[in-house]
C-alpha cells in the first residue's frame, strides 16, 4: 500500500530520544501520484513506480515519501486536489490521465509534473515541444491516438465479417473521447467499416449505451482508452458477454476481467518510466530538460475462454502475434 500517514509515537522508546534530535530530523519530499482510476486497478503499477525510483537511487520511506490519490473518475474534484497539493509545496505531482495532468498544469507553473498522457502533450498545452518540453512539466506519451487504428484493425482480424463498430467514449474526459473519435472515424473506411458512437460517464450510462447497440444492430464494440471504463470493467465485461458482442479495450485489466481482447501500452512500464522521471526530478534534474518518452512496449492480450463463448474462432496469425493468451 503507498498511502502514508505520520504517526506521533508517544512513549516507550520514543521518549527516550533526545529532543533536538527529533527536531532536527529533515522531513522528506513528498511525491503525489494522482490518478483517475481507483486503487484496485493500480497495485501493480505502484510497485513499477517504486521500481522506476530506485532505478533514479530514490527509495520510499528513506529520501521520499509518497502520497497516492485516486478519483474514481470524479474530475471534478480535480481544482481543489490541486490547489491542495501545491499549497503544501509537494516535491513533484505524478499525474494519469491527460484530464489530471491538464489540471495540474493549470494549477502550477512551478510544482514540477511528471505525467501519463494519451494524446499529444503538446496539443495539450503541457509542453513546447517533445524533445524540449521547456516547462514544469514532462513524462510518457502512450500513444493513445496513434494506435486506435492499430487496434481497431486488430478488432477487424478478429470479426471479419462485422462491419458496424459501436465506439464508446466517456464525454467528461474530453481530450481522450475527441481523439478516439476522430481516429477512429479516420482509419474505419480504410478497413470497410462504419462507426456507431455511444457516451457513458454512469454506470446506468453504460447500460444505455449496450441497450442502444442493440437496437442499432451495432456488430462489435470499441471501449475508449479511460480509467472510468477500466473502473467498470467487470460491467463492460458482463454485459458484452450477455448481450454476445465482441469489444476490444485499450488494457489488459478488462482482458482478465473477462473482456475479449486488448491493445494497448505496457502500463506497468508506462509507471516505472514515470518512476524514473520523479527520482531524477527529486535528484536535481529539471523537467525542461527532460524530453518527453514515447512508449515502446505495447500488448496485445486475447481471453480465449471469452472468445470460445462468443462463439468467435481466434485466427491462428492472431494468437501467433499475442503476448498473452488467457485460456
Amino acid at each position: 500500500m503507498i498511502r502514508r500517514a505520520f504517526i506521533t509515537l508517544l512513549g516507550g522508546g520514543a521518549a527516550a530520544w533526545p529532543m533536538a534530535a527529533r527536531a532536527q530530523r529533515p522531513a522528506l519530499p513528498v511525491v503525489a501520484l494522482v490518478e483517475g482510476g481507483s486503487l484496485g486497478g493500480s497495485i501493480s503499477q505502484h510497485a513499477a513506480f517504486r521500481r522506476g525510483l530506485a532505478d533514479s537511487g530514490v527509495t520510499e520511506d528513506q529520501n521520499v515519501t509518497i502520497e497516492s490519490r485516486w478519483l474514481d473518475g470524479q474530475y471534478d474534484r480535480l481544482p481543489t486536489l490541486m490547489a491542495d497539493l501545491v499549497r503544501r509545496r509537494v516535491a513533484a505531482i505524478v499525474a494519469v490521465p491527460s484530464v489530471v495532468a491538464v489540471a495540474a498544469k493549470t494549477a502550477t507553473t512551478a510544482v514540477p509534473i511528471v505525467f501519463a498522457v494519451q494524446d499529444d502533450p503538446v496539443r495539450l498545452g503541457l509542453t513546447a515541444s517533445i524533445a524540449h518540453p521547456g516547462g514544469n512539466a514532462t513524462g510518457i506519451n502512450i500513444l493513445g491516438g496513434e494506435i486506435v487504428a492499430k487496434r481497431l484493425s486488430l478488432l477487424h482480424a478478429l470479426v471479419p465479417k462485422v462491419v458496424r463498430i459501436g465506439v464508446l467514449v466517456n464525454p467528461v474526459n474530453v481530450d481522450i473521447s475527441e481523439s478516439t473519435l476522430r481516429e477512429s472515424s479516420a482509419a474505419a473506411p480504410t478497413l470497410g467499416l462504419e462507426i456507431m458512437v455511444f457516451k457513458a460517464s454512469t454506470t446506468s450510462e453504460i447500460e444505455e449505451a449496450f441497450a442502444r447497440m442493440e437496437r442499432e444492430r451495432a456488430e462489435a464494440q470499441f471501449v475508449g482508452a479511460d480509467v472510468f471504463f477500466g473502473n467498470h470493467r467487470v460491467q463492460l465485461a458482463i454485459l458484452a458477454a450477455t448481450r454476445r458482442i465482441p469489444a476490444i479495450y485499450s488494457g489488459r485489466d478488462k482482458v482478465e476481467a473477462g473482456g475479449l481482447m486488448s491493445y494497448g501500452a505496457n502500463i506497468d512500464d508506462v509507471y516505472r518510466q514515470m518512476g524514473i522521471y520523479a527520482g531524477r526530478i527529486l535528484k536535481g534534474a529539471e523537467p525542461a530538460d527532460l524530453p518527453v518518452i514515447q512508449s515502446s512496449k505495447f500488448e496485445l492480450v486475447i481471453n480465449l475462454q471469452t472468445a470460445r463463448a462468443l462463439g468467435i474462432e481466434v485466427p491462428p496469425t492472431l494468437l501467433a502475434s499475442a503476448d498473452e493468451v488467457i485460456e
